[in-house]
């Protein structure tokens, strides 16, 4: 049975709003948002002092993926506990297709991994889409928005491994657009970018610091723009994954003010670092190789600013961990398309965006619910259940102290992964409790969580939630 809680004092944080108001947990679900709330034999939690905001939603994460034959440091059941420990209570990873390997069966492997490394809270997954010639592919695409899954990933990069041509693009979108499904896109241009590989490993530069050079942002501009001219002619809802530079936001809201239906998010490493992590020691610079690269400091502005305008929607974290010692090391000789990409931050959205957006004035309170639980729950089919605190809606909340300082280390983490960007940082605010479906599942630092306390997460269509 669910415990009936009492959330007492507490200062309710919601896109709409910031107000002094107790909150009533019952059976899994919100049951009242009221001043001074009487419920008989429930359990009372004095929160004043702290904010009461719906748990976070991440949608783009990473967990118990292969790449290169490595697989990520966290695995299931570690991913979600740490999601759960930064005041996320809701993921949405993805099922990337191997190539060669029809829709279903794809699937099915990501099940059964589900089923062996059993989440502790809930999580969904996007299709990632990287070879149409199985048999049956877009048929096979189509049915799953009526399986809970009405998303579909592509990429513009990454050529001969998971890549889609401009045809294969326009099959999907054609697909979306029928189901009214949304198509996320990894948009680099690929073609582009491994000519600029090819001159630099010519040239013999090796160095990390050459993964954001032969990545620059005009191939990110130009994939935006290209993918968001085919997502409008196909009438397809599209959403434009780790945008990471000034140009890129350009190209989105040039797209959008056509009339395209594209949306777009960043990441915390966008916001916070610079292209300067790379210039360190090889085994130092390979923790920030990950794809889109870290840009400048003007480009970081812009993102700041994009999020505060709504030009851009979402902030997710892309958390892909691997090991900085053995897994993001180059091999023997090798150069920078050696290092495993991704980086970790599942644990550390929240508090980074109350430190250096809410406390330092670049966003409000409001929009930190927005862009962390509301706003992605919304655009993926969650309306209603998840990412806010209304009546009726999943009993997932944080309580947040907006003023314990402490410091980021990766020691401290619950994650796997044997380092974090953003070591050392010290930030004021903390996650005090999580409560997931109502039932306590942080307190403290400690999570409570046990692997098969979260399940599969079938989606709504957008729009479609209740």
């Amino acid at each position: 049975m669910h415990a009936l809680t009492v959330l007492r004092g507490g200062t309710v944080v919601t896109p709409e709003g910031v107000r002094r108001a107790d909150v009533e947990l019952r059976e899994g679900r919100i049951a009242r948002i009221d001043e001074a709330i009487e419920a008989p034999g429930a359990d009372v939690v004095e929160v004043g002092g702290r904010y009461v905001i719906p748990g976070g939603v991440d949608p783009h994460t990473h967990l118990d993926t292969v790449f290169r034959d490595q697989r990520t440091a966290d695995d299931f059941s570690d991913g979600t506990a740490a999601a759960l420990a930064g005041g996320t209570t809701t993921l949405i990873d993805f099922c990337i297709q191997p190539r060669g390997v029809r829709v279903g069966e794809a699937l099915e492997r990501w099940h059964a991994r589900l089923d062996v490394h059993r989440p502790a809270c809930d999580i969904g997954c996007h299709f990632a889409v990287t070879d149409l010639t199985v048999p049956g592919a877009l048929a096979d695409l189509a049915a799953l928005p009526d399986r809970g899954i009405p998303s579909f990933k592509t990429y513009m990069a990454y050529p001969g491994r998971t890549m889609l041509e401009d045809d294969g693009q326009r099959q999907v979108l054609d697909v979306a657009a029928r189901t009214g499904a949304t198509v996320l896109v990894h948009a680099e241009d690929g073609h582009a970018i491994e000519a600029l590989i090819a001159r630099a490993l010519a040239a013999g530069q090796v160095a990390p610091r050459f993964h954001a050079r032969t990545r620059p942002p005009e191939t990110e501009a130009a994939a935006i723009a290209r993918i968001a001219e085919l997502a409008e002619r196909a009438g397809a809802a599209l959403y434009v994954v780790h945008v990471s530079s000034a140009l890129g936001v350009e190209a989105l809201v040039a797209a959008r003010e056509r009339g395209a239906a594209v949306r777009g998010e960043t990441c915390p490493q966008y916001l916070l670092l610079d292209e300067s992590a790379l210039d360190g020691p090889v085994e130092e610079a390979a923790k920030f190789v990950f794809t889109p690269p870290p840009r400048t400091a003007g480009d970081r502005a812009r993102l700041w600013r994009a999020l505060a305008d709504d030009e851009l929607a979402v902030v997710s974290t892309d958390h892909c961990p691997f090991d900085a010692d053995g897994q993001k090391r180059t091999v023997e000789g090798g150069d920078f398309t050696t290092i495993l990409n991704g980086a970790p931050g599942v644990e550390q959205r929240l508090v980074l965006l109350h430190e250096h957006g809410v406390r330092r004035g670049r966003i409000s309170l409001e929009r930190w619910v927005e862009l962390c639980a509301t706003a992605p729950a919304r655009a993926f089919g969650l309306a209603g259940r998840k990412g806010e605190l209304t009546v009726g809606a999943d009993a997932d909340v944080v309580v947040f102290d907006p003023e314990r300082r402490w410091t980021i280390t990766a020691a401290a983490q619950r994650s796997r992964v044997d380092y974090s960007p953003y070591e050392g940082t010290t930030v004021t605010g903390t996650v005090e409790r999580v409560y997931r479906g109502g039932r306590l599942a942080v307190d403290g630092g400690r999570v409570l969580a046990a692997p098969g306390d979260g399940a599969f997460l079938p989606r709504e269509r957008p729009g479609a939630g209740r």
